[in-house]
């Protein structure tokens, strides 16, 4: 299940992914990220906490839809933050980093610490940028 943290008047968007991801949160994240597009915004910052998610609860066709998602949208994707309390994910998160930065520039991809919240907030609000 996803839950919005907080709503932003600006290109920001911010989930939390709870136990699970299923395909109606899958769609329920694309509309969100499609209403910011649709207020005029050339790319939207996304804040994605998942301390409480389990992996294996995650629906394989929300996965993939999720996936060929990003890629469709990627022209689109702003800075990125992923908040969670795995050691996987810290490892993770800097090597695609530098995959996500050199294909996007100025944008960036970071990993914040569940009491780091508040960081990931200021880090994906930076860029406010529409039309």
């Amino acid at each position: 299940m996803i839950e919005q943290l907080k709503t932003f008047d600006s290109n920001t968007l911010a989930f939390e992914v709870i136990d699970s991801f299923t395909e109606t949160d899958e769609k329920l994240a694309q509309k969100f990220f499609q209403e910011k597009l649709d207020e005029g915004y050339k790319t939207v910052n996304v804040l994605i906490k998942l301390d409480e998610y389990k992996i294996s609860k995650t629906e394989i066709k929300a996965f993939f839809e999720d996936i060929v998602f990003l890629i469709r949208q990627f022209d689109h994707l702003g800075n990125l933050a992923i908040v969670s309390h795995s050691k996987i994910l810290k490892a993770l998160v800097p090597i695609d980093s530098f995959f996500f930065e050199r294909i996007k520039k100025g944008k960036k991809e970071q990993y914040f610490d569940v009491s780091q919240l508040e960081e990931a907030f200021e880090f994906v609000q930076q860029d406010h940028s529409k039309g």
